[in-house]
């Protein structure tokens, strides 16, 4: 079997290894592959591993050797999966990979929103404390986050894994969820989206993205959030209305927001929430820990060889 990994680099910039998958098939790695060049380095390929690279219809069509898409992430947006499908192709994402990682990642975010760790770090290394008159000092006020309320969008392992977190904070919480029970839950507020952005003093956007939701964090949905609270978005960027975003934020209607995802990827130079005092941006980095990519890996491998066992 030819195997080719088109963006290899996202994954594993050679911290980790391909072992794994070269030892199921002839493997090419490309660290990275322009949209004009999947099909020349496919052409060959039984098997395409992708993580951002998109996958189209057309490209489908001039690859008549291709069996097998194995997107190294759990979002399946960027490959035509129906389309593929119809022709007889597989499609396996990685699903549960990185759990721990976001929703650690999620608190990175959340306390550096409470805590100012960099500002103050900066500070002192700027010989504040050392010039000081006083023994200690804050440029920006501390939060705890004992007997607040996160509000969590999107109930999924993640938005779990946030709440286990949260709960040893000691903060109360509230669900939205297409799905989940409120008897099965009883120690968690079920409630509507409008409810939850108004009694969370931090949400935390974990819904996959989807026609219905698309832009449903707008202006409407934002004036309802208490001022003073803070909007976290370790899910998709597509959720929020950044124009939106960017006046509550400016107005100080909200403390804060701290995005690991945005509409755009990366973002355009004027991007409406760069430049803003009280919102932190990372690069989609929440998944990106070493253990997470190599269980990343290992998922991969196994849906390789489920598929060609079968």
């Amino acid at each position: 079997m030819q195997i080719v990994i088109l963006d290899s680099y996202v994954t594993n910039p050679g911290d980790i290894s391909w072992d794994s998958i070269s030892a199921l098939g002839e493997l090419t790695l490309y660290d990275r592959t322009s949209d004009d060049m999947v099909i020349e380095r496919s052409k060959n390929a039984e098997i395409v591993l992708v993580n951002k690279t998109v996958i189209t219809p057309d490209h489908i069509k001039a690859l008549p050797k291709l069996q097998l898409i194995c997107i190294m992430a759990t979002g399946m947006d960027n490959v035509a999966v129906d389309f593929a499908k119809s022709k007889g192709i597989e499609v396996k994402n990685a699903k549960g990979y990185s759990t721990q990682a976001v929703a650690q990642h999620v608190f990175a975010l959340i306390l550096e929103l409470t805590n100012h760790v960099g500002l103050h770090n900066q500070s002192v290394q700027d010989l504040e404390w050392t010039h000081n008159t006083d023994w200690c000092y804050w440029k920006k006020g501390l939060t705890e986050l004992s007997d607040k309320t996160i509000g969590i969008y999107g109930l999924g392992e993640i938005g779990k894994a946030v709440i286990r977190i949260a709960e040893s904070f000691g903060m109360n919480i509230a669900v939205t969820s297409g799905h989940a029970r409120a008897e099965d839950y009883p120690n968690w507020q079920l409630v509507l989206l409008d409810e939850l952005f108004a009694i969370s003093d931090i949400v935390s956007l974990h819904a996959p993205l989807s026609n219905k939701n698309e832009g449903i964090v707008n202006s409407r949905l934002l004036e309802k959030m208490k001022p003073g609270s803070l909007l976290i978005n370790t899910g998709r960027g597509g959720l929020i209305v950044n124009n939106d975003l960017r006046k509550a934020l400016l107005d100080h209607h909200l403390a804060g927001a701290a995005m690991d995802v945005l509409s755009s990827e990366p973002p355009e130079e004027k991007h409406p929430l760069l430049g803003i005092d009280n919102c932190i941006l990372t690069p989609h980095i929440a998944w990106a820990a070493k253990e997470s990519r190599l269980r990343l890996v290992k998922i991969v491998e196994n849906n390789i060889s489920t598929f060609l066992k079968n």
